[in-house]
């Protein structure tokens, strides 16, 4: 494990370069800048945009510098945990990322906590009584949760919390508490608003994570170990939680890594429907107006924390299941 360990390491350096050249060629393709756009914009909304003012930002900005030259401007800066000024929020990108990070992060692990308490319960439960009621009904209650869009359910959930509950769902406070500063009133606001958004990002992973998990059980409570134990005479619920289960969350471990990102960014689709002040629309936002310093850092801060997720997966999964030697 420690000479896989090593050799990962080793590739990490050359494969973010390659991912982060590739990060600001998209960034770079859409035809003009920033600047262009946000002149044009101004333009319609019938503001006048002086050529000289154009120029300055391009200036200010090293618009108007080779693509090599704008490269390591950002790749460096990023390097030295430095993203930058925004072109669109004017205002420093670590600041824009460091007031939505701590909401995302607590949208996020909620959601997690949630998905993974009701599907690995549900999932063992359907296994063992297979093709009775609850089997049926949790099957059935899973394809209306995998098929249903989050943004769908978002709306419904939306307009029933207003007409049953006159509540209004959107974002994470009350209106007195969005710009308030942190303190234990504001944590209770934000916890009465949070299981909203919680609820429909779970509802999907749960669906799709309980379906797996009876699936895999199914899968190890049919070979000849559990048949083994089972002769041996331990008991039916010992011998379950004790081999196969351990067996069958296999795919829980594998895809943990790749939930870093998720922490990070959140929900794109469904922070927008709810106008949740997370990184997701943030992201979209550069995006859109093709801010390279805020765009390319965040999707860089994604790319890194993909790669060490997946990390982090392949060695949990060689310590939980014997079965796996990386080294081989």
């Amino acid at each position: 494990m420690s000479k896989f360990i090593f050799r990962r390491f080793l590739i990490f350096p050359p494969m973010l370069f390659v991912m982060s050249v590739i990060i600001f060629g998209i960034i770079q393709a859409p035809p003009g800048n920033f600047v262009d756009d946000w002149a044009r914009a101004m333009r319609e909304q019938g503001e006048d945009v002086r050529s000289d003012e154009a120029r300055a930002l391009i200036e200010q900005y090293g618009l108007d510098r080779p693509m090599y030259v704008q490269y390591w401007k950002w790749i460096s800066g990023f390097v030295r945990w430095d993203f930058g000024n925004s072109l669109f929020f004017r205002q420093s990108v670590n600041e824009l990322i460091n007031e939505r990070l701590p909401l995302t992060l607590s949208l996020t692990l909620l959601t997690m906590l949630f998905t993974w308490t009701l599907a690995i319960p549900i999932g063992i439960i359907s296994a063992i009584k297979q093709y009775s009621f609850i089997d049926y009904f949790f099957t059935f209650m899973s394809y209306i949760g995998v098929g249903t869009p989050n943004f769908m359910l978002a709306l419904i959930i939306m307009w029933a919390a207003l007409v049953t509950l006159n509540m209004n769902t959107q974002g994470l406070f009350s209106f007195e508490y969005v710009d308030a500063p942190w303190s234990v009133g504001r944590v209770i606001d934000m916890l009465k608003h949070i299981w909203v958004p919680m609820l429909i990002l779970g509802s999907s992973g749960t669906a799709g994570l309980t379906r797996v998990m009876r699936a895999n059980l199914l899968d190890e409570m049919s070979k000849p170990y559990v048949e083994t134990a089972r002769a041996k005479g331990l008991p039916g619920w010992k011998l379950v939680l004790k081999y196969p289960v351990r067996m069958a969350i296999n795919p829980f471990v594998s895809t943990v890594g790749w939930e870093l990102p998720d922490l990070f960014s959140g929900s794109l689709i469904v922070a927008t429907v709810l106008n949740l002040p997370t990184i997701g629309p943030l992201l979209l936002e550069a995006l859109r107006f093709q801010d390279m310093f805020m765009a390319g850092s965040m999707l860089m801060i994604l790319t890194t924390l993909t790669v060490f997720g997946t990390l982090i997966s392949d060695i949990l999964l060689g310590w939980l299941d014997p079965r796996i030697r990386v080294e081989a």
